[in-house]
């Protein structure tokens, strides 16, 4: 695993500029308003022509006062017409019963008339007398010109005026109003884009606690897992062991295993191959099924060191991997200092987990714990594990011939103890981490620190990311 692998992406504010509609917008949205104007105006009112078959021949009954003081009579009106007095009973019964506009009708041929009243003539009618009015199918009603200034129940007194559209100007309208429904969702799409998102968010957050909730359920499962779960670690250890210098090869160092019921997965260094039944799954993952034996049973001789590097090596389950298997890394190659970046209460979940792992198979491992930041999260330490102070650290370990908290790659130390920093540590705490990591203890910090050798970063979520493995773990709570 190599050193300062991975680093925190930094995210930059962004500044939104002002919106502003386009020049060509405003063209478009003009030429729109042209275009509605110009359909308008194709569609003014006109009257509505009535056909020849509904349009009938009537005479007018006048005021005596516009005719000398004559009031005309069925018989006058035959004759100015017809040019036949006798012909007045036609007339008659054309209009016999129909009901004038003062309320009376004509019941009877000497009945006098009155001025208004609309009359209907045969159509042979004709002379000056005599004018087309529009038939209302209400019997012998008809409606009379403008001209004559009066009308009859049933009828119309002046031609009706409707709204008279064309198809091109109907369809013209109808691509204006989606032309414009079309411009105002290109204008208002960030608007709506940004209303959605804002959405979206609120949805989110009323579901947030449930959320945090179930997942803080899901991890909880993952460390009941974990302290039942011994087998797996007697797996990765077994696997771990086919990996140790023999006679005829070195060690290929095993940066991290990953162990389930179908088989066994470690990363390797991407210049390492694994003999078979291991197989490659992609540049620096090898994988070798459960029933396919081992290349050689870790500890049985075959190798002149495996048995010493079984002892040195201190596996612990970091998490569980997107496919809810337990993930293996080896503290004996940590060499100096991790720290866990990110949530702060996560990355306390994190370093918790290592030193709970630490106490399954290192019991009465020695720990001292130095306080960082005064913000800092508290951490709780096994009692399986031999908590010390450090005034008394200076005794555990023999000096180990060092450049700094930050060693080779691939060295290896035996994990002789540990100090776990809870929380960012400052220039005396820092200065206290890199001189007990000089004399061979393993460093966990809840916090970024320069001194590290490895980098983790943890989430909101409950993950950690492992940047150097290309990792997302699950976080044991």
């Amino acid at each position: 695993m190599s050193n300062g692998a991975g680093r925190v992406p930094e995210h930059r504010p962004r500044t939104a500029a002002a919106h502003r509609i386009p020049q060509t917008l405003w063209y478009a949205l003009t030429a729109l308003l042209a275009a509605c104007l110009v359909t308008l105006g194709t569609a003014g009112p006109a009257e509505a022509a009535p056909s020849a078959d509904d349009l009938v021949k009537v005479f007018v009954v006048q005021d005596p006062a516009q005719t000398g003081g004559q009031l005309a009579t069925l018989q006058s009106i035959a004759a100015a017409t017809l040019g036949d007095a006798a012909r007045a009973d036609e007339i008659f019964q054309l209009n016999r019963g129909q009901a004038q506009q003062d309320g009376s009708a004509l019941g009877r041929p000497g009945d006098q008339l009155h001025p208004g009243w609309i009359l209907r003539l045969p159509q042979d009618a004709s002379g000056p007398g005599v004018q087309l009015a529009k038939d209302t199918g209400g019997g012998n009603g008809a409606s009379a010109p403008p001209a004559a200034g009066t009308s009859s129940s049933g009828t119309d007194a002046a031609p009706s005026k409707v709204l008279t559209v064309s198809l091109g100007a109907a369809l013209a309208l109808l691509g204006a109003i989606l032309l414009a429904l079309i411009t105002a969702g290109i204008v208002a799409r960030r608007k709506v884009r940004t209303a959605a998102g804002a959405v979206g968010r609120g949805v989110r957050a009323l579901g947030a606690p449930v959320r945090r909730r179930r997942r803080l359920a899901q991890r909880q499962a993952v460390s009941r897992r974990f302290d039942a779960d011994g087998d797996s670690v007697q797996r990765a250890y077994n696997a771990l062991g086919e990996f140790t210098e023999t006679d005829r090869e070195p060690e290929k160092p095993v940066h991290a295993l990953g162990v389930d019921d179908a088989g066994v997965t470690v990363w390797l260094s991407a210049s390492d191959t694994a003999d078979a039944p291991w197989a490659n799954v992609d540049g620096t993952r090898w994988r070798r099924p459960a029933d396919a034996p081992g290349l050689r049973a870790p500890g049985g001789g075959a190798g002149v060191g495996s048995q010493s590097v079984l002892t040195t090596a201190c596996l612990v389950r970091a998490g569980t991997d997107a496919a809810d298997r337990p993930v293996f890394v080896d503290l004996s190659r940590l060499d100096g200092v991790l720290s866990v970046g990110g949530d702060r209460a996560v990355a306390r979940d994190v370093v918790q987990n290592l030193l709970a792992e630490i106490a399954r198979t290192r019991p009465n491992l020695p720990v001292t714990v130095v306080r960082g930041s005064a913000d800092a999260l508290p951490l709780a330490v096994p009692p399986n594990l031999r908590q010390m102070p450090q005034a008394a650290t200076s005794t555990v370990a023999k000096p180990f011939p060092s450049h700094g908290t930050v060693r080779a790659a691939a060295s290896r130390r035996p994990v002789r103890g540990l100090v776990v920093v809870s929380g960012t540590p400052g220039p005396r705490e820092a200065a206290e981490l890199a001189a007990l990591c000089s004399v061979g203890w393993t460093g966990l910090v809840c916090g970024e620190t320069q001194e590290a050798h490895w980098r983790w970063y943890a989430d909101g979520d409950g993950h950690v990311d492992i940047p150097v493995l290309d990792l997302q773990l699950t976080v044991p709570a």
